[in-house]
């Protein structure tokens, strides 16, 4: 895959961004002792200020009770003022692409959140690991198992903790769900299906539309989360995948996947089936077990989510997905609470991607995998 500069980043970006997310043994660094532990709340700096920063996280940490939005980086300088003015951001936490390796001299940023496209992931959750700060990389984690390795190391390395951004597991109907699973309320699971999309229109310039930026679109975006719900509405990993892939507007998606189905087999004996997709509406879950059934739908949407299950309809209160999401991690590093979506989580879907599109490229032939636990939480 070509590298793609950071200027040439912000050009593609000017034209249609719109679809849219150094040193380890230094005290503040440490997960749960020194400077960490006396700090009420951590300053997080948002790298890249697309529309999922600027509708979700801003006004998620704006409610946060661990972490504030504390420093923006930007490829855009007439988002500098905007930014400063509406969240009180002082001058010296404000950076670009460039000189973004400064912020390794910032203790007043403990925790730097990735939202940049895909093909940026790891380049920036590397160097902010190397600047010694904690990190949240947007899902998906990177466009390669490679990159997930890379991205790993680099935090290990410098002894920051690494999240991903999977904003479910700190959801209410997401969490009964997989206690559900764990204390086997309906018995075993036999069957879970799983299908995330949304019909994309508009500019074609935008960057998920551009392999070399996205790695893909359908799969790589909303697959992502058909592929967490059929693990964890099972509580397993799958064993093997085979895949298909369609596409009804190929002048339209000229670069990337559009539709793709893909049938997984279970070491328990359950199978499932996902669908993801850029050109049509779904966002389900759904499992048949031997004694019951749940289901959510919405299951990944930005909430309120819904849920049922054969005894009977759930109900939680609704909170902004990504404050839960960011307390949790803060609580990771503040007081030693589990980390809820860790990077192997993030390799390990990695792992299935590139096997799904193994499959397809063979013309649908099964492929295995030997996952064990890797990335069950």
């Amino acid at each position: 895959m070509s590298k793609i500069s950071r200027r040439s980043f912000n050009k593609t970006l000017s034209k249609g961004i719109g679809g849219v997310t150094l040193l380890g043994g230094m005290p503040f660094a440490c997960a749960i002792s020194g400077e960490n532990q006396e700090k009420k709340k951590l300053g997080v700096a948002l790298v890249g200020l697309g529309s999922y920063s600027t509708y979700q996280l801003a006004p998620s940490l704006a409610d946060c009770e661990l972490c504030y939005l504390a420093g923006i980086v930007t490829g855009t300088p007439e988002k500098e003022k905007i930014w400063q003015d509406k969240y009180n951001i002082p001058d010296t936490n404000i950076y670009n692409y460039e000189n973004f390796d400064n912020i390794a001299s910032n203790d007043s940023i403990d925790i730097v959140y990735v939202v940049l496209p895909n093909s940026m992931h790891a380049d920036f959750s590397i160097r902010a690991a190397k600047a010694g700060k904690h990190v949240i990389c947007e899902k998906p984690m990177a466009v390669s198992v490679e990159e997930c390795d890379a991205i790993i190391d680099a935090c290990k390395k410098a002894n920051v903790k690494l999240s991903v951004g999977y904003r479910l597991h700190s959801e209410p109907y997401t969490q009964e769900i997989k206690r559900i699973v764990a204390e086997k309320v309906f018995g075993n699971v036999q069957y879970i299906s799983a299908e995330a999309a949304y019909r994309s229109g508009g500019n074609p310039d935008q960057w998920r539309l551009n392999k070399a930026l996205s790695g893909g679109v359908a799969l790589m975006n909303m697959g992502v989360y058909a592929i967490q719900s059929a693990i964890y509405g099972t509580g397993e990993n799958p064993i093997s995948v085979t895949a298909q892939e369609f596409s009804s507007r190929p002048e339209y998606f000229k670069d990337t996947d559009e539709t793709i189905t893909a049938q997984f087999e279970f070491s328990s004996g359950a199978f499932g089936n996902i669908m993801t997709s850029h050109n049509t509406n779904v966002n389900r879950m759904y499992a048949s077990c031997d004694k019951g059934w749940y289901e959510l739908n919405p299951a990944s949407s930005y909430g309120p989510l819904a849920g049922t299950t054969s005894s009977g309809d759930l109900s939680f209160p609704h909170e902004r997905q990504q404050k839960l999401q960011m307390d949790d991690f803060s609580k990771h590093i503040l007081k030693g609470a589990p980390n809820l979506a860790p990077g192997e989580m993030g390799k390990r879907d990695m792992i299935i991607v590139e096997a799904i599109y193994a499959s397809i490229a063979s013309g649908g032939k099964k492929q295995n995998l030997n996952l064990g636990s890797l990335g069950l939480v």
